[in-house]
């Protein structure tokens, strides 16, 4: 015996509800009597819910609960489902509740589902994302949010069958979106650019604080350069180039100014980049280079930079004016 949804792509809510429960026959008059039971001696079916009180043009029930819970902002139908053995010799009562996620709405006409409060049984969650699905398409909604926590992730082949999408992931979760109305999705595409800053250390002396790159491509490996690196999630961009600096040299600086950027594309992931660079007053002079990311760093004149006279150049381990 097998028991199964309609597909939702193709059926209306009453047939969404209904459950069908093949069997080699039907000799079960008095029990479809007293608990609500519609045999069809042409399909060899029962489909069974108590309290049915409503039939459709296509011969499903749908139960009351269902029908009077559609306007309902939280909707739940509760229907009984009965089991029949392929040989008829056992049959068993259950019932399962199909609900709408516990969601938000956004401001743009959109829903966001709350992924702490996800069905704890991966079973319930393929209807309950039909039923939801329905639910939101009969109020107008757009856009739907779908994160999916890292332990939640055996979920996300369930959410694309359904017609979910790729947005963007972290690494604790991923997100998925499901744009409803006809026509083209409006929903904004996942970030578009990183950023990147640089520390141009320089003193009264028109020393400059550079570095170089423990790990680097072949043409690079001479190249003396200003620390450099990406800010951190929700931080300034003087404070990037700051922490980037004392993390790769050892050195405290303070901020002066953005003297300046670029905006480069097609990057690491395909994605756009935009490179501050931050003038920034040494207030410390000792120089302790981050062994994990850099080789040496030492302080060079301005000049010699800026001639790229890589020869020559005054090294030292302090960088302040005396």
């Amino acid at each position: 015996m097998e028991l199964k949804f309609l597909d939702s792509k193709s059926s209306s809510l009453s047939e969404k509800a209904a459950l069908v429960a093949r069997t080699k026959s039907s000799p079960f008059s008095s029990f479809e009597h007293s608990v609500g039971v519609k045999f069809s001696q042409e399909f060899s079916s029962c489909r069974v819910f108590t309290k049915a009180s409503y039939l459709s043009s296509k011969g499903t029930f749908m139960p009351k609960r269902a029908i009077s819970s559609v306007d309902k902002e939280k909707t739940a139908a509760e229907n009984y489902f009965y089991q029949i053995s392929t040989n008829g010799a056992g049959s068993s009562l259950f019932s399962r509740n199909v609900g709408v996620f516990d969601a938000c709405d956004d401001e743009y006409g959109g829903v966001v589902v709350d992924p702490d409060r996800l069905p704890v049984n991966p079973d319930a969650f393929a209807p309950m994302l039909q039923f939801s699905l329905s639910h939101w398409k009969m109020k107008g909604k757009k856009g739907i949010w779908l994160k999916l926590p890292l332990e939640r992730s055996e979920l996300v082949p369930v959410a694309v069958k359904e017609g979910f999408e790729y947005h963007h992931a972290e690494r604790g979760y991923v997100m998925l979106t499901y744009w409803i109305p006809e026509g083209p999705c409006m929903l904004p595409s996942n970030a578009t650019h990183q950023v990147g800053v640089g520390g141009f250390v320089i003193n009264d002396k028109n020393e400059v604080l550079v570095v170089q790159e423990k790990f680097y491509a072949p043409s690079f490996a001479d190249l003396w350069k200003i620390p450099t690196g990406f800010i951190l999630e929700s931080e300034e961009i003087y404070t990037g180039a700051v922490r980037e600096v004392k993390e790769e040299t050892g050195v405290d600086t303070e901020f002066v100014e953005v003297i300046a950027f670029r905006h480069a594309h097609n990057l690491d992931f395909d994605k756009s980049d935009l490179f501050f660079v931050c003038m920034l007053k040494p207030l410390s002079a000792q120089i302790k280079v981050d062994n994990l990311e850099i080789q040496a760093a030492k302080k060079l004149w301005l000049i010699c930079l800026m001639h790229h006279q890589y020869s020559d150049w005054p090294e030292g381990d302090s960088l302040q004016s005396q």
